[in-house]
């Protein structure tokens, strides 16, 4: 089926080549040498095009602002991003924005046509009405809020707080950790629910448009005035210019505001709450962003854990949209996880956080063939955590990101198998009591320290596969340490899957 393709390259020898490729399966090409004239096309025929490609291997990387402008203007339609060989950054970057899919370059004409064909498989079930979201717009409360970890429950009860005032909220943390989510369970929660809640991405737009849209002129009404009575959420605080700055402190001051060619001040009854990924202290010592307003702001932070800090949520995330998707395809029964995918998912450390976990199982339920999701139905996954296996340190190497305990780790995906989120013909085998590693024996005493330890030893060394670099990881000690223990335990080092639970 022929399909429309946005081509940005500022190589005009890979443009021509890359468009040959992708007008030889029949699909037709729109090009642009630069983002901004690829802007302009993709505004033009917004409709029309199913993928945009972007090359981001040129000297300048990739432009910040372009995907989240291409989301703007037209959510639905997948971006593949193509990076330059070891661009890891550029890659984390593109996926962090919300990328469908990123190719390293020289790019295979197969790989290129596949990662095409793959997202517009995705487009279309978004013409068909079940396009992923990537911002909710319904009703969202905090009980949509995945809290399994002791992170996540202390924001949902700092979120609960926060609603029954009306006090400026800052939501701080990594992009994609689901910032807007909680923006909206807050205003759900709060006596302004039936109300506008109106989302203004300050990364969306250029700087020289920004105060005009999110302030209104005489020609346009602004966010504020959208949000009147209601809530207004400022996303990326950080990148609001000199002048929009100087603006919202005489909003927060005065509740009014004026300017933007408005002959008399106009007075704004919006409660705000504001999200940035970028430590706001530092943007004020760096003379970024006034030090008046940041205070006028930062009344009530709520800090949002990276996904990798709070891996007890993973399982449960995986489930709800798993659920979720599978009822949007309007598949007969919702598909089953296998272990072996769990685990891979569970050990990722998700660079792009929430997000990018939930655009890699929408992409998986998607392109899935079968009854249940598989290892192999997370090829980028499992790739990068191949190149993470490959480059790791020494033997004793410890844990270069800090996790929570391993017992808590471990326990939380064993109760998620319990609960039933593994398809269960390919799940662990155990004794009676093997979903679990239980901490009483029968007659209801502490069980010994080396009795758990073991287990849960024998337990990681079959969730991650008997990959020891993996399991000394993720328990937080030494590979010389590991293989101690395994000794200890009469467990074999060369074969440790053999004795594993």
């Amino acid at each position: 089926m022929t399909a429309q393709i946005l081509l940005i390259d500022e190589d005009a020898t890979e443009r021509r080549s890359m468009k040959a490729a992708i007008e030889a399966h029949g699909h037709a090409v729109h090009v642009a040498d630069t983002a901004h004239a690829g802007i302009d096309l993709f505004r033009r025929h917004r409709d029309a095009i199913g993928v945009v490609v972007i090359d981001a291997a040129s000297a300048e990387g990739l432009n910040p602002n372009i995907i989240p402008m291409l989301a703007e203007i037209n959510a639905a339609v997948p971006v593949i991003v193509g990076t330059a060989e070891g661009a890891t950054e550029t890659a984390l970057n593109a996926v962090r924005a919300g990328a469908f899919d990123f190719l390293v370059k020289p790019i295979a004409q197969e790989r290129l046509i596949g990662a095409i064909e793959s997202a517009l498989k995705i487009h279309r079930t978004s013409l068909q009405g079940r396009a992923p979201r990537r911002a909710r717009t319904g009703s969202v409360s905090f009980v949509d809020v995945i809290a399994a970890s002791a992170a996540m429950s202390r924001v949902v009860e700092l979120g609960r707080r926060a609603a029954q005032s009306t006090i400026p909220v800052m939501l701080e943390g990594e992009a994609g950790v689901g910032k807007e989510l909680v923006a909206r369970a807050i205003h759900a929660a709060s006596d302004r629910s039936s109300r506008p809640f109106v989302g203004f991405n300050c990364n969306s737009i250029s700087p020289a448009q920004m105060e005009e849209v999110l302030f209104g002129s005489e020609s346009q009404i602004g966010k504020l005035s959208e949000a009147e009575g209601g809530t207004l959420f400022i996303e990326e605080i950080s990148e609001l210019p000199p002048g929009g700055q100087m603006r919202l402190l005489e909003l927060v001051q005065t509740g009014e505001v004026h300017g933007g060619g408005q002959q008399r001040s106009v007075k704004a009854n919006v409660r705000l709450i504001l999200a940035t990924n970028k430590d706001l202290i530092e943007e004020v010592k760096a003379a970024r962003f006034r030090e008046d307003l940041y205070y006028r702001l930062n009344v009530f932070p709520i800090t949002i854990a990276s996904l990798r800090r709070r891996k007890e949520d993973i399982p449960h995330l995986i489930r709800a949209f798993v659920e979720r998707f599978s009822l949007e395809q309007r598949l007969p029964r919702t598909l089953q996880v296998e272990s072996s995918a769990l685990a891979l998912l569970t050990s990722f450390d998700w660079p792009g956080n929430t997000r990018q976990l939930e655009n890699a199982i929408f992409r998986a339920v998607v392109l899935a063939d079968g009854v249940s999701l598989r290892e192999a139905d997370f090829p980028q996954i499992s790739a990068q955590m191949k190149d993470h296996r490959s480059g790791a340190a020494g033997p004793d190497a410890q844990p270069s990101v800090p996790e929570q305990s391993p017992i808590a780790k471990v326990q939380a995906a064993l109760a998620e198998r319990a609960a039933g989120l593994v398809a269960p013909s390919t799940g662990f085998s155990g004794g009676a009591s093997g979903n679990v590693i239980v901490s009483t024996d029968e007659a209801g005493n502490v069980r010994k320290l080396a009795e758990i330890e073991e287990e849960l030893i024998r337990f990681a060394l079959k969730f991650y596969r008997g990959q020891m670099s993996q399991v000394a990881r993720k328990l937080g000690i030494g590979r010389s340490t590991l293989y101690r223990k395994l000794k200890d335990y009469g467990i074999d080092p060369d074969d440790p899957q053999k004795d594993a639970a």
